[in-house]
């Protein structure tokens, strides 16, 4: 693997982590366990740290002060069997200092020395200070040292670091201080007791702890992913029989087995695979008979229209020798019957999208030119009503991979509707544009517009805004529904937009590559000139 191989897969791990994250129940159940485990773990342990350590550390001082106070009885009473009031030798210095000195060193503890004790001496920093081989005498806190600057002065201790001179590292412990009278003069004795032993112990204690804890939180973690997974496993194994489902495998059942709440969930689940079942299975039943219904009737009413179109281009074609009520029954049966027949065709159509047998013939055309040949078919009968059709287009060329005759149809099934319901002497206003990914044609009436709620039901089948409104292009009711799936069988967008009293547009959003996935459209859905815009503007 390369370095550049490592880097990517590197950059890849935070969001692989953070989509498992999201995506996953059981990581999360696993990973809050763990963490509020640990956290338990780590206060438990820090109290029991620390109550441990200071049962220690008391224990200590008790045996410090203990030792210290025999050390200073076993003095006084060889000063008081070797004073001169008894016949004695008098105790020299020396001879009293020595043996403390030798006995903690078979003790593992320090001893340091001085004095006399005056008003300008006494302190470790003079002469005549004795002590441990091996002890640093800056071990005793200067603090203590200036408690003993006084004659008679209370025994006391505390906490130190202890030094040595040696290569030995220093240590915690503890300085018991006490004051020994010889002769006529006081003496300042320091007993420096190391703690390395209830550090090594609070230390034995410490690391059992944590791989108890640590233990005990793999544990924990593992046991909760084992229970997290058990009733997990059944929730995945619904969901991926779910998606199977959708997916059309509608004989998918879940596994079923045990008496638990899992168990009451699986056959909950399988019940309603099987009422949908039999709901989709009927209603596709409906939908073939319906289908096969519109396909039947389009073809099998093919013939008789023929003869019935025969005979009336006969009685059309003769209508000047008529009498002007027959003559006028043989134009309403022509155009009645041009309308049958623009009818049947959109049915059949209807009836293959319904089928699913629609397919594209897609290559390169000019939506431009596309749309100015549809302009130029509607104009004779736009002047009719004097309303002005009008192409608005980019001097760039506004190419896409369509098929030309969908979009054609789609084209005058705009231009047409907004021809019946535009206002008289208003313009109607078709404007192209592209951009690197989608091209785009809206279509601008100034007519009577769409109330709240219809820009969803324009596209309905046989759904009409005013039924009572003339139709001067003669339509269906079939166009826009039409138009829609052609829409959607190129990918694209077919949206409406309207007000009252202030028009509609409609807009035909197309990807320019086939297969091309739509994010945006070149042209905006609510026109320039409308209300709402002009005054956010």
């Amino acid at each position: 693997m390369t370095l550049q191989q490592v880097v990517r897969a590197a950059a890849r791990t935070p969001k692989k982590l953070l989509t498992t994250w999201r995506r996953s129940i059981q990581t999360r159940v696993v990973v809050y366990t763990v963490l509020l485990t640990a956290a338990a773990v780590s206060l438990v342990g820090m109290i029991l740290l620390d109550q441990i350590g200071d049962e220690l550390v008391q224990d200590r001082v008790a045996a410090a002060k203990a030792e210290a106070s025999e050390e200073l009885s076993a003095a006084r009473s060889s000063i008081a069997e070797t004073s001169g009031a008894n016949g004695g030798t008098p105790l020299q210095r020396n001879d009293l200092g020595d043996p403390i000195i030798q006995r903690s060193l078979s003790r593992s503890y320090g001893v340091v020395m001085a004095g006399p004790v005056t008003s300008t001496s006494g302190r470790i920093s003079d002469d005549g200070v004795e002590w441990t081989p091996g002890v640093d005498v800056r071990s005793v806190p200067r603090a203590l040292e200036d408690r003993f600057q006084a004659i008679r002065a209370d025994p006391a201790w505390t906490y130190t670091r202890i030094s040595y001179d040696d290569e030995r590292s220093s240590t915690p412990g503890i300085v018991v201080g006490s004051q020994l009278e010889l002769h006529d003069d006081t003496y300042n004795v320091y007993f420096l007791f190391p703690m390395d032993q209830e550090q090594e112990t609070l230390g034995i204690i410490t690391r059992g702890l944590l791989a108890a804890g640590a233990i005990l939180i793999l544990l924990i973690g593992v046991g909760s992913w084992i229970v997290t997974r058990h009733v997990v496993t059944p929730i995945r194994f619904a969901r991926r029989t779910a998606e199977r489902l959708a997916a059309g495998r509608l004989e998918e059942r879940m596994v079923v087995h045990g008496e638990d709440d899992l168990t009451g969930l699986a056959i909950s689940f399988n019940q309603m695979a099987s009422g949908l079942q039999n709901q989709i299975r009927q209603l596709e039943h409906l939908s073939r008979v319906q289908r096969r219904f519109s396909s039947d009737v389009s073809h099998e009413l093919r013939t008789p229209l023929t003869t019935v179109r025969m005979a009336s281009d006969v009685l059309y074609e003769a209508r000047d020798r008529f009498d002007a009520p027959t003559a006028r029954a043989a134009e309403l049966l022509q155009t009645e019957l041009d309308r049958f027949e623009t009818l049947l065709s959109d049915l059949l159509e209807i009836s293959r999208f319904d089928a699913g047998a629609a397919v594209l013939d897609l290559y390169d055309t000019d939506l431009t030119a596309l749309a100015q040949a549809v302009v130029e078919a509607y104009e004779p009968l736009a002047a009719k009503r004097d309303i002005e059709l009008k192409v608005v287009a980019p001097d760039h060329p506004c190419t896409a991979q369509v098929d030309h005759r969908r979009v054609e149809r789609i084209l005058r099934n705009l231009v047409a509707n907004a021809t019946d319901h535009a206002l008289v002497g208003q313009t109607v206003t078709i404007r192209v544009d592209s951009d690197e990914h989608a091209a785009a044609v809206t279509v601008r009436d100034h007519g009577v517009g769409l109330a709240p709620g219809e820009t969803a039901l324009v596209f309905n089948r046989f759904w009409r805004a005013d039924p009572a409104r003339d139709r001067s292009s003669g339509g269906t009711g079939l166009g826009l529904s039409i138009s829609l799936e052609d829409a959607h069988l190129h990918g694209g967008w077919l949206q409406a937009w309207g007000r009252p009293d202030q028009g509609a547009q409609f807009r035909l959003t197309l990807p320019r590559y086939a297969g091309a996935v739509l994010r945006h459209s070149p042209l905006p859905l609510v026109p320039a000139d409308a209300r709402d815009t002009l005054e956010a503007s």
